[in-house]
């Protein structure tokens, strides 16, 4: 039997049909479950890797509850987010949702890349032979207690020739692969499926939060030129660098936008829902000449009740510009330690709802990089206006994700069958049954 942490791979989309599918964001503020058409269409200028274009047909998004920092903490509370959020959806749409794409933002993301070499013998090299060195490299990937969510070929080499693309028909002596493996925690991803599946949900695949940010908001020359994406969401930054048109390194920590809101409700004495509220109304991360003479309403909580009161705005962004400046230092530090410094060259792009906090594109300029933009949803049609905003990237990517699932390097024996076909209905089931029955 399979190990349940795997989670399923999803094959590519055909080129030429349509399909409808539906993802599911869960994140620690919010969960949005997307349901989309996409139709296949002619290749884009900036956007050639997309092989169809996506069409909103129903949205759904629900406050995010038994979430902590991408992990499940409550699996009840999540359950009845998601099927709120998927319900929703279904009615816009007037479609029934049987499965689903869905995120991983938390389970401490890694990246490691791994290479091999086999022997061809000075002949041209076959499908066979790429399969056969990719296995060797995800062999080499395998391990304990991880489960692994994508395996992405970087590049091969044939004798001292490296760099190409698809050495297919090329003829060589030996032929090396180099791989990105990126996992996460087994237990996280088991118990993220589950909770989808508690609601009679199958799960089609699992994607990396950040690696969907990344296929939503970068244009195909940023990937290509090399890009850092920095995706800030309430309870995680996640940071997916992009190089050569691949995704080559992936990292996250447990800080986000929630901690903001924390310092600020600790710092002013008053209730979480007033202190996000202030933070989003109010809050910067750059402080400005007016503040001193701009005050803001607070409902302050002492031992005696609440109390109304009024406070300088300066007071509010003096708590908030700390924080901010740490989660962006966090992220040029973690840069460097990869061996990835923010050079004149990588540009960056800052997505996820806590990046909306003015001046957050400035002070990430000062820290990180002087090449900062916002990265919002490209490419897709039928959005809502309140959803055209960095918050609803993630969930935008897990659209875009099956155009270029087949990159990824999967044993067919474990690969998930393509939503929409004929095999996840009730034959395909019954086959199934019977495949591994008998």
């Amino acid at each position: 039997m399979s190990s349940p942490a795997l989670p399923p791979r999803l094959r590519p989309l055909p080129g030429r049909k349509s399909a409808i599918l539906s993802v599911l964001d869960i994140g620690t503020s919010k969960i949005v479950c997307l349901i989309a058409r996409l139709n296949p269409s002619a290749p884009s200028e900036s956007l050639r890797g997309r092989t169809h274009r996506c069409r909103i047909l129903g949205i759904g998004h629900q406050r995010s509850r038994g979430i902590k920092s991408g992990v499940v903490v409550d699996m009840d509370a999540v359950e009845n987010a998601i099927r709120l959020a998927v319900d929703a959806a279904e009615r816009m749409a007037g479609v029934q949702v049987e499965s689903v794409i869905v995120n991983a933002s938390g389970g401490r993301l890694a990246s490691q890349l791994f290479d091999a070499k086999v022997a061809i013998a000075g002949r041209a090299v076959t499908e066979a032979d790429v399969h056969r060195v990719l296995e060797a490299c995800t062999t080499r990937g395998g391990r304990h207690g991880r489960a692994a969510l994508h395996s992405l070929p970087i590049g091969f080499s044939l004798g001292e020739t490296r760099h190409i693309q698809d050495p297919r028909g090329m003829i060589g002596d030996e032929l090396g692969a180099d791989m990105h493996v990126l996992s996460c925690d087994a237990s996280v991803a088991r118990n993220l499926m589950l909770a989808v599946e508690r609601c009679h949900l199958g799960v089609d695949a699992m994607v990396a939060t950040p690696y969907a940010a990344g296929l939503a908001t970068l244009a195909d020359d940023e990937a290509e030129l090399g890009a850092a994406l920095i995706d800030m969401g309430a309870g995680t930054t996640s940071i997916s660098v992009f190089a050569g048109g691949n995704l080559t390194h992936v990292d996250a920590f447990a800080v986000g936008g929630n901690h903001v809101t924390t310092d600020v409700a600790r710092g002013l004495s008053i209730r979480l829902a007033d202190a996000e509220r202030l933070k989003t109304l109010y809050g910067a991360c750059l402080p400005s000449a007016s503040d001193e003479r701009e005050s803001i309403a607070v409902v302050q909580v002492g031992e005696d009740g609440d109390h109304a009161g009024h406070l300088p705005k300066a007071h509010l962004i003096r708590i908030i510009k700390p924080r901010a400046e740490e989660i962006l230092e966090l992220v040029r530090d973690r840069l460097k330690s990869a061996g990835l410094p923010a050079h004149a060259g990588r540009r960056l792009v800052l997505t996820g709802g806590a990046s909306q906090l003015t001046g957050m594109q400035e002070a990430a300029k000062r820290i990180i990089s002087g090449q900062v933009r916002m990265g919002r949803p490209l490419g897709v049609q039928g959005l809502p206006e309140s959803a055209k905003s960095p918050a609803f990237s993630a969930a935008v990517g897990l659209l875009v994700y099956p155009q270029v699932s087949g990159n990824e390097h999967f044993r067919p024996s474990r690969g998930a069958v393509a939503p929409g076909s004929d095999a996840s209905g009730y034959i395909g089931r019954v086959g199934r049954w019977l495949k591994n029955s008998f």
